[in-house]
């Protein structure tokens, strides 16, 4: 008998950590721009005369393509090649951040997001998904971890490289630097990277997926729009009645669907429902106040674009020690404990914070951002964690991808539903008795257009009224998030299972 000599597997490729480094630079790029424009807003509202709710689109139009289209994307890379679409995804990011370095108007600027959200879209879930061609088991650890941990190393990176730009360039310099590390994942994809695909993963049905692209899309227009249109006028209506259309024609599709795109069957389970939740309001929240902080720092606080960065600070360094140590908790309490806490720590923040006024020194701001940001951890990563172990391996795929698609949409609603209500607000306590139509109606589109209208017509009593308007604004904003935060903590103390490898009870 002829003894047969097993193949000898092809060693790794030594290239595979400078590919591994081009991801992870591609990711940071992608993590820093959902932060990075915050800091810009006041500058984009001053210099491009952009209104609330166009400032609110502006963050808002790249989530929510980003959150649309992100599962159809990733699908598309499974089955016609990762690298393909990856390379795609990538150079459509480098062309949006082209645009909007030479935009002149908020409408220029809202387009450019929204073609940079497509090209997100596509690097987020293929950026993971090639690399196990290119690793080995035990180095795929690693690899996974770096390149999560390079998104998630972007959103403090944000403000401040954000800040540091605006101080010394102009406001389009946000966009810029994206340019260079988008070329540098591109050539790196292609010399770098292999090409891997899955014919079997589910199919991508355009209809579906234009359904929820443009149903997302009219529900976030109309909670943006109603605070300046009405909640009951025509436009609005009209706005959420288009929404619950293309939503249900989305539902009803993906129901009937063997091997849907968003397997909406996950929800019935316990054990993936209540820390998705969980997730997406603290989503929702954090979006939210990356909206709303930068406008009261520089606006009402006179900081720099820099300064703002630094403020926000504190936020970050308390979300990253307790997702740190969040880990050990979980491992020793279980999930609902440490989630629940988390979700208990952030409703006192927002409480505290609503006690900010006009005058409130940045002390009190930085203690109850750091309380925040420590809420944030110690309920965000457990939940996440807890979620993605509550999906069956068969649904592994499905499941991550309507998990990242729903914290997205947490995320495009926070902007949008707390941005409009403050902005609804503002308009309320502005008093513009005595001005001129004109300047009266520049000082409600935003607090940016009262200081200017202040300083251009010597009415410091304006801006001052500008000033408590915007800050009692957020505070019932802050409130809205604390009472939130408080029913999500005690849905998720009664019903997620008490600790890790613990099946829920199904709905």
């Amino acid at each position: 008998m002829v003894a047969v000599t097993p193949p000898v597997a092809a060693p790794p490729d030594p290239r595979r950590w400078w590919a591994l480094g081009a991801l992870v630079a591609s990711m940071l790029v992608l993590g820093f721009d959902l932060t990075i424009l915050n800091v810009a807003l006041p500058a984009l509202a001053g210099q491009l005369g952009a209104g609330t709710g166009e400032l609110q689109w502006i963050v808002d139009s790249y989530v929510v393509v980003f959150a649309a289209l992100m599962l159809p994307a990733g699908l598309l890379g499974d089955r016609y090649g990762r690298r393909r679409m990856l390379v795609a995804g990538l150079a459509v990011f480098l062309a949006g951040s082209l645009g909007g370095t030479l935009a002149d108007s908020p409408a220029l600027v809202i387009a450019a997001r929204s073609v940079m959200g497509l090209g997100a879209a596509l690097v987020v879930p293929l950026g993971l998904s090639v690399l196990p061609s290119m690793f080995g088991e035990e180095e795929r650890g690693k690899a996974v971890a770096a390149v999560s941990a390079a998104m998630a190393a972007g959103l403090p990176l944000g403000p401040l490289v954000g800040g540091l730009l605006l101080d010394h360039y102009w406001w389009g310099s946000v966009f810029l630097i994206n340019v260079p590390m988008a070329a540098l994942g591109i050539a790196a994809c292609l010399l770098l990277l292999p090409e891997s695909r899955d014919p079997s993963s589910p199919r991508v049905d355009p209809l579906s997926a234009a359904c929820s692209a443009l149903g997302l899309g009219a529900l976030v227009l109309g909670v943006i729009e109603a605070p300046e249109r009405g909640w009951t006028s025509a436009p609005v209506l009209g706005a959420f009645a288009v929404a619950a259309v293309l939503l249900t024609v989305l539902v009803r599709r993906q129901c009937r669907e063997t091997r849907p795109m968003l397997d909406l069957g996950l929800l019935a389970r316990r054990a993936f429902l209540f820390p998705t939740l969980a997730a997406t309001l603290g989503t929702f929240v954090f979006s939210g106040l990356l909206f709303l902080l930068p406008v009261y720092f520089q606006e009402v606080g006179g900081a720099d674009a820099f300064g703002t960065g630094l403020r926000l600070l504190p936020m970050m360094a308390g979300l990253m020690v307790s997702a740190r140590a969040s880990t050990a908790l979980v491992a020793r309490l279980g999930a609902r404990p440490v989630v629940t806490a988390g979700l208990a720590v952030l409703s006192c923040a927002a409480l505290l914070g609503s006690r900010t006024g006009p005058g409130t020194g940045y002390g009190f701001t930085a203690l109850w951002l750091t309380v925040a940001g420590l809420g944030f951890g110690l309920a965000m990563v457990p939940a996440m964690d807890a979620a993605l172990g509550g999906i069956p391996a068969e649904q592994a795929g499905s499941g991550s991808g309507l998990l990242m698609t729903l914290r997205q949409v947490g995320a495009a609603f926070g902007i949008a539903l707390l941005g409009s209500l403050a902005a609804g607000a503002y308009r309320d306590g502005l008093d513009t008795t005595g001005l001129p139509a004109p300047a009266a109606g520049a000082a409600r589109e935003s607090v940016s257009g009262a200081h200017a209208v202040a300083e251009r017509l010597g009415l410091a009593g304006l801006a001052r009224s500008a000033d408590a308007a915007y800050v009692a604004g957020m505070g019932r904003i802050l409130l809205v998030c604390a009472l939130a935060a408080l029913l999500t903590a005690v849905l998720t103390a009664l019903l997620l299972p008490g600790r890790r490898g613990v099946p829920a009870p199904e709905a």
